[in-house]
């Protein structure tokens, strides 16, 4: 059961010798700090806005796969260059980035785990959203969602192992498999019906993505409201921690953007690559935390995974803005030069004319 760190500060000098101060309910109390149970209002606050989450990104993830195109979609699977750049950026990059950032921040190794433990997992789903917003490829945004989870299975063990040797031991940390087939599934057959009306209704699908685009918005900032609800009794955490979530996502998005762009991918696909880099699981990282640590350990470190799910969506959000703006004046500039062009055209058609005979059409008099 999830748990939340209530801290309260007692002057225990006026109290008397046998009062306690930690609430008889208190599953840990230590002096005046005390690790409760959660309430039933969350957790039924918590079982209603998962549930209407869950329903609202199976809607989305359909939404998606109807922008995607089936033969485009089995050309990445045949030809998996996109996807393999992805893979070595998701299970390459983002693990060494962890490794590195908790060295150099000389974190404590529980908050070093956890650390490690967001860059090891998959891709989260939320890039899709934001990939379609970037006029990304979302055939290949999807199929390295996919891969990246079911990947996820053998490859987060084996980060796990490689990088966790400094500061535990890796048998320590609990992988939920029934978390990571949970998440394969919601994604895969959304997804797979998507595509299935793509196929057969393309003008349908049309609305169908405009529409889910929308509801993707909205769903991303459900997420952000839900989790400052959620997890408001676990904000007191280390600065360390805080910079660590601020720097991870920005070094995974820039990071995937310039291998991409290295291996020579396409514009495009380069922006996608960059989102899926920086976007993880954080879900899965707190159902990892909350199965494999104590609610002392927890203290330290359970809600770097928020603070890691905020970070990620506000720059990816300032992405977006960014390539809004780029596109916006591209395609002003873009469109003001071909006006000049014709003009220019125009002049040289009449001067060309009145050298030849001094005709000019009805139409430029």
């Amino acid at each position: 059961m999830q748990t939340y760190l209530l801290s309260q500060q007692f002057n225990t000098r006026s109290l008397p010798e046998n009062f306690t101060a930690c609430p008889a309910n208190a599953t840990i109390c230590n002096g005046t700090s005390c690790v409760l149970p959660e309430d039933n209002f969350n957790e039924t606050l918590s079982v209603i806005l998962s549930t209407v989450l869950t329903i609202m990104l199976a809607l989305v993830m359909f939404s998606m796969g109807c922008n995607v195109e089936l033969k485009k979609f089995w050309g990445h699977i045949k030809r998996p260059w996109g996807i393999f750049v992805g893979f070595l950026c998701q299970f390459g990059i983002m693990p060494l980035t962890a490794f590195l950032l908790s060295l150099a921040f000389n974190v404590l190794p529980i908050q070093a785990v956890v650390v490690l433990i967001m860059g090891c997992c998959p891709g989260g789903t939320a890039s899709n959203i934001i990939a379609y917003w970037v006029d990304g490829d979302m055939d290949l945004s999807i199929s390295m969602t996919t891969c990246s989870t079911l990947l996820a299975m053998g490859m987060m063990p084996l980060c796990l192992f490689v990088y966790t040797k400094l500061w535990t031991d890796s048998s320590a940390i609990v992988l939920p498999y029934d978390s990571i087939g949970i998440s394969l599934v919601a994604l895969v057959i959304p997804v797979s019906f998507g595509i299935y009306v793509n196929h057969r209704w393309p003008s349908k699908a049309k609305i169908i993505l405009k529409v889910g685009s929308i509801v993707g918005a909205i769903l991303i900032v459900l997420i952000a409201v839900v989790g400052g609800i959620l997890y408001k009794g676990s904000w007191v955490i280390s600065p360390k921690l805080w910079l660590i979530g601020t720097i991870f996502p920005a070094a995974g998005y820039s990071l995937g953007f310039l291998l991409a762009r290295i291996a020579g991918l396409s514009w495009h696909r380069c922006r996608t690559v960059s989102l899926e880099t920086g976007m993880q699981n954080s879900q899965l990282c707190s159902t990892i935390v909350q199965l494999s640590f104590t609610p002392e350990q927890l203290e330290l470190m359970f809600t770097f995974p928020v603070i890691y799910s905020i970070f990620q969506l506000l720059f990816a959000l300032l992405i977006l803005g960014g390539y809004r703006v780029y596109r916006r004046y591209r395609v002003k500039t873009k469109t003001d030069v071909e006006k000049t062009e014709e003009k220019e055209d125009s002049k040289s058609t009449s001067s060309h004319a009145k050298i030849n005979g001094g005709f000019v059409s009805n139409e430029t008099k």
